[in-house]
């Protein structure tokens, strides 16, 4: 299984620190019924057994959503879990191991914060990228933002899908119109909402207004 453009548009990807009232399963499937279109498990501290049964259980709900299910970093939970891809950032492991261990159905998304990032992406494999950060997040400390100009010469220079992530709101998504970009990757967006279902409804109609710049 590949990705394609509409797929891309509204990505959630998951943080634990907003569970609460909900479980992270509850969660996700509020945002799946509100009309994400992919969404990415994010565990940096979970422990790997945990990590695996949380990834069993929320790709076979992805399944019957018909919606793909991606796991960040783990390649080998991935393929475990029966995930549809993985996405690696710079500092994890190298892309071109990761493809030999996937195999060619799997989706293989890399992060990028330059063109010459985002051509070799493209050149050993990736499905496609995720760019950013766009604005400061508490995410990802370490990262600077990346400026529109960046991202639209990122958007410009490859023929994958790209999405925008990093500190993206429904108050400044609009900021993203006229990028180029195929979607959004929202974290607290999504996750921290009182209402996960009904603000992914309206998150996934501004994403489509701001693709369409």
């Amino acid at each position: 299984m590949k990705c394609d453009k509409s797929q891309m548009l509204l990505y959630a990807v998951t943080d634990r620190a907003w569970a609460g009232k909900q479980s992270l399963y509850e969660q996700v499937e509020s945002a799946l019924k509100g009309g994400v279109t992919i969404v990415q498990l994010r565990e940096k501290d979970l422990d790997y057994e945990g990590f695996l049964k949380e990834a069993m259980d929320i790709s076979a709900l992805c399944k019957r959503y018909k919606v793909p299910f991606i796991v960040n970093d783990n390649v080998d939970i991935a393929i475990k879990c029966r995930a549809d891809g993985v996405h690696i950032g710079q500092s994890d492991m190298n892309l071109l191991q990761a493809c030999k261990l996937l195999g060619e159905n799997m989706i293989i998304g890399v992060s990028a914060h330059s063109v010459e990032e985002a051509l070799e992406a493209v050149k050993n494999g990736a499905d496609y990228l995720g760019a950013g950060a766009m604005f400061s997040t508490s995410t990802k400390t370490n990262v600077s933002s990346l400026s529109k100009e960046t991202l639209r010469d990122i958007c410009a220079a490859v023929n994958i899908p790209v999405v925008a992530i990093g500190g993206i709101s429904k108050l400044n998504m609009p900021e993203l119109a006229n990028c180029g970009i195929d979607g959004v990757a929202l974290v607290s967006a999504v996750f921290a909402a009182d209402d996960i279902e009904s603000e992914c409804r309206m998150l996934h109609k501004l994403a489509e207004k701001t693709v369409k710049g």
